[in-house]
């Protein structure tokens, strides 16, 4: 986004007459967001005339911004006019709304939601402005679903705040280094776990991007999968392969598929290589937190087969 800070040579005229609701150009967006969220947060909603969602999403967002008394601002952006700030934020589909502090995405969501979720959106936003640290559990979880749901670039802006007030805050290092891990920066990985303090190196997020870490670099050392798949049709107690497929399937993210793989391994031979799968299978439910629904399911089925 800094190229766009350059092109800040004028002000946008605010929009439905309050100077809280702009409607975002590209030469005003250095002043209008950039600066202006180093102030308060600012509100950019990304939207176009023919986007059903997006009228049904502008008149709540817009009374919510009104309603902050000024902690919150908004400037609403034109994909169609300014298609070099969408690209800028990488949108895909629309309404996409991102909340920006000083200077950097922290958080943000796709559709148009129900007017009381855009108030809460507001609301917790407005809750940083004032500066109070009672908002912290609400911005981390904002954090935790931006994970969940794939958007890096508003978790990565997220837990940055955190850590520009916090340094030491292990669930933002942690959450930072899940976002480096997405990216396969495995060198920024060992450096957030390298900043962990030594009281918290147990904790159970730390040892799980640990986990997570050797997992990605196994996976990397997997080939194509379709070998694999051919060498299992051709003899499905090749447990090799099958090991090798589960990592690979862990390296696209399709841990479920993974899980199915290694449960196979230990169905048909437990102690395959020094129990290998069932010792992958424990390292997976690290990675994944133990409360995650694939591990929760897998580790019950592992029970049943090491108990039945």
């Amino acid at each position: 986004m800094e190229s766009l800070i350059g092109q800040a040579t004028a002000k946008a005229a605010p929009a439905g007459g309050s100077d809280l609701v702009r409607d975002g150009t590209l030469q005003s967006f250095g002043q209008d967001v950039i600066e202006a969220s180093s102030q308060v947060p600012v509100i950019v909603d990304f939207w176009a005339t023919w986007c059903a969602p997006c009228r049904q999403l502008g008149p709540a967002r817009e009374k919510a911004v009104i309603e902050a008394k000024g902690k919150v601002r908004l400037v609403k952006v034109d994909v169609d006019r300014y298609p070099e700030i969408a690209q800028q934020f990488r949108v895909q589909s629309l309404p996409a709304v991102y909340a920006v502090r000083d200077g950097a995405p922290i958080d943000g969501f796709v559709g148009a939601l129900p007017e009381a979720q855009v108030k809460a959106f507001v609301s917790r936003l407005a809750e940083l402005a004032d500066g109070g640290g009672s908002g912290l559990d609400e911005v981390l979880a904002s954090a935790a679903e931006a994970l969940a749901r794939g958007d890096f670039v508003a978790a990565e802006g997220i837990y940055g705040e955190i850590l520009g007030v916090e340094p030491d805050h292990v669930v933002a290092l942690m959450g930072l280094a899940r976002v480096a891990l997405d990216r396969a920066d495995y060198g920024l990985v060992e450096d957030l776990l390298a900043r962990v303090p030594e009281a918290a190196a147990g904790q159970a997020e730390v040892a799980a991007v640990r986990s997570a870490l050797a997992l990605a670099r196994e996976a990397d050392q997997v080939g194509d999968l379709q070998g694999l798949l051919d060498r299992l049709a051709a003899d499905p107690d090749d447990h090799a392969a099958r090991f090798d497929l589960a990592l690979g399937l862990i390296g696209q993210n399709r841990r479920a598929e993974a899980v199915d793989q290694l449960l196979d391994i230990v169905k048909r031979a437990r102690k395959w290589n020094d129990d290998a799968a069932r010792l992958q299978l424990l390292k997976l439910f690290e990675a994944c937190g133990f409360d995650d629904p694939v591990s929760i399911d897998g580790r019950r089925r592992l029970s049943t087969l090491l108990f039945a």
